[in-house]
């Protein structure tokens, strides 16, 4: 049986190679009581790409990851992201928006971050998503389980330059 170093030391040498291959590494991160929301993250685009990283919440891992890939493929591509802008192709049939996310929330969310930088510090953006109704969390019309699936990390409405 490994010891809890030995299994760190083989996780850290697993995010190094996707890094290196594929330009980032994507965490997924869920609450076992079910009262936080999921959340999928990215680690190592800045280091990669010199983009910021970024992070999905309230989505399963699995289309959390699909949508921190598609990012970081665009950003490998040349594709620089603007906040109050939407962007199509990460969501059949929506659009989303990218807004920086607030540095102190940081630790709450993006440890494997912390420990990939350590030091050097970092940026990550949160790529904010509507309902299937076209409904995004800051509008009136949003349900209390998008706004508590979603919460807002950088400003409140990512819809304004």
């Amino acid at each position: 049986m490994k010891s809890r170093t030995e299994k760190r030391t083989e996780n850290d040498k697993r995010v190094e190679r996707d890094v290196r291959k594929y330009g980032c590494h994507v965490i997924s991160v869920f609450d076992p009581e079910e009262k936080k929301p999921n959340f999928s993250y990215s680690i190592g685009i800045q280091r990669a790409s010199g983009a910021a990283e970024a992070i999905v919440l309230g989505l399963r891992p699995e289309l959390g990851g699909f949508i921190i890939n598609e990012y970081n493929r665009r950003i490998r591509a040349g594709k620089t992201f603007k906040r109050g802008k939407l962007y199509s192709g990460f969501l059949k049939g929506f659009s989303v928006y990218v807004e920086p996310v607030r540095s102190k929330l940081l630790p709450n969310y993006t440890l494997g971050c912390d420990r990939y930088y350590g030091d050097e510090g970092y940026t990550v953006v949160q790529i904010v998503w509507p309902s299937t109704t076209g409904v995004w969390p800051w509008e009136k019309a949003a349900s209390e389980w998008l706004k508590n699936n979603q919460p807002m990390l950088g400003r409140v409405r990512p819809n304004r330059p």
